[in-house]
């Protein structure tokens, strides 16, 4: 089935956690395949060098410093837009690995505004302008714990669970609308910062995750998917894709060579 390119209506792509990893991953790919994308995401330089790095390659790019769990802001972002064509929810991460009895309330928390309400306010804040497009795609960059449950990782589970359950019921809302509502829940990726950021820095425990794995899932392979499913002709939705390294066979079975 071949690529379809963008409408001029739609060629509007706005990416949500554009600073590193499956989101800066995902606005290359998408700008290669003709979307002006537009990356958001907390850290100004590097989204300003992202886009930079866009533009040089002839694609179209422009930051926007935005923290996705700040309603107003969200709001005031939303106004510069009349239509767009693709809104790729991937802000998101995990904090911690502990069980239930001792979890950080804290961690749980931030997983979930950061994870589901982030996802939350992008979505409503924007859906009038997908709407307006003619042909809009509501992508949300969930996970394979959004699916299965697994040990040292209830906060995160329970986030992930919730972008699922926002996914599959804005589906039903809207059914009808011309907005498409594609999930993409992806496993084990190793990219710079997840698991950093998830052991608090600890290097080692990082990556420890990837022990013995020969070929995780990168960024890239993330959203190659993402803009696949994208460019898909209008009629055709994917409505979930669970995609893992071959090493992966569910959360808590991975083939390991130590």
């Amino acid at each position: 089935m071949a690529t379809a390119a963008p409408s001029a209506a739609s060629r509007v792509a706005v990416v949500t956690g554009a600073s590193s990893g499956i989101g800066a991953a995902t606005a290359r790919q998408l700008a290669a395949a003709g979307y002006r994308v537009v990356l958001t995401a907390r850290r100004r330089d590097r989204i300003d060098a992202l886009a930079e790095e866009i533009e040089k390659a002839g694609g179209q790019a422009t930051a926007y410093v935005l923290d996705v769990t700040d309603r107003a802001a969200v709001d005031e972002f939303a106004t510069a837009f009349r239509t767009i064509g693709v809104l790729v929810n991937n802000a998101g991460g995990a904090l911690g690995a502990d069980p239930v009895a001792t979890g950080d309330p804290a961690d749980w928390r931030q997983m979930y505004e950061t994870n589901v309400i982030g996802t939350l306010n992008l979505t409503q804040a924007l859906l009038p302008a997908l709407t307006a497009s003619g042909d809009g795609t509501v992508v949300v960059v969930s996970s394979t714990a959004g699916h299965g449950t697994y040990e040292g990782g209830g906060g995160y589970v329970a986030a992930k669970h919730g972008a699922h359950v926002l996914a599959e019921t804005l589906r039903l809302e809207i059914v009808g609308t011309p907005v498409r509502v594609i999930e993409i829940a992806p496993g084990m990726v190793r990219t710079d910062e997840f698991a950093l950021t998830r052991f608090g820095g600890d290097a080692a425990k990082a990556a420890s995750v990837y022990d013995g794995v020969a070929e995780p899932l990168t960024a890239d392979d993330v959203a190659d998917t993402i803009t696949w499913a994208v460019t898909r002709p209008s009629h055709v939705n994917v409505d979930l894709l669970v995609l893992r390294p071959r090493a992966q066979a569910s959360n808590t079975k991975v083939h390991r060579e130590l």
